[in-house]
């Protein structure tokens, strides 16, 4: 599918800037992510990947070659998120309450227009395969949500976000759904409605062209 580019609002070089100025103790704290001095970068873990980080080059890397589809189909939504998370996490656990992206502060455009999440194509692809549901997510480090809908699955895009994905399986009232939330902590993690929708198309677009 087509995907939309967005934007950096005061510009990534200067955001990138900022980031490279923290702490790395801070830095590594806050984000769950490990300075290896050797790489000159932060390790941080998504979607079950490990990838270097290096804000002061402005770089982001993937030593084991599994990251392509992050760093390059995904590329300008992986990076608007990773520099967001990395300047703004704080180090607070997740409360495990989840929210519809709807539901955060300028949410209400994820229901029109571009920035509508493509959770119904999902929803067709698994109609009536929640194994394929659960081995597609299973592929990107999603881990298993028991006891939600007719499969449950959650994505940790980034260590301190977890995104859940819930598949609706089509009977004789209802068809097939699927609804995606988010922790209540995301907004202290990403601080712009614009960076969590970035994180949530990437978790559909994993599911659809991963």
């Amino acid at each position: 599918m087509d995907l939309i580019p967005i934007k950096i609002q005061h510009g990534e070089e200067k955001a990138w800037e900022q980031v490279c100025g923290l702490s790395r103790q801070d830095v590594s704290s806050r984000t769950r992510s490990v300075f290896d001095e050797k790489a000159g970068a932060y390790l941080l873990r998504s979607f079950g990947i490990d990838f270097q980080v290096n804000p002061c080059e402005m770089l982001i890397a993937c030593p084991s070659g599994q990251g392509e589809l992050f760093l390059g189909k995904l590329r300008d939504f992986f990076r608007i998120a990773v520099l967001w998370y990395m300047s703004h996490a704080k180090d607070i656990p997740p409360t495990g309450r989840l929210i519809r992206p709807v539901d955060v502060k300028g949410g209400h455009r994820f229901t029109t227009g571009t920035h509508l999440l493509p959770v119904d194509v999902i929803a067709g692809i698994f109609a009536r395969d929640k194994e394929g549901f659960i081995n597609k997510g299973l592929q990107y480090g999603a881990e298993v949500a028991d006891g939600l809908g007719d499969a449950g699955i959650r994505f940790y895009p980034l260590p301190r976000v977890p995104v859940t994905m819930i598949l609706w399986i089509a009977d004789e009232e209802f068809p097939e759904r699927v609804d995606l939330f988010f922790d209540s902590t995301c907004e202290f993690q990403l601080a712009l409605s614009d960076v969590i929708w970035a994180v949530a198309m990437m978790c559909c677009i994993v599911m659809i062209d991963g």
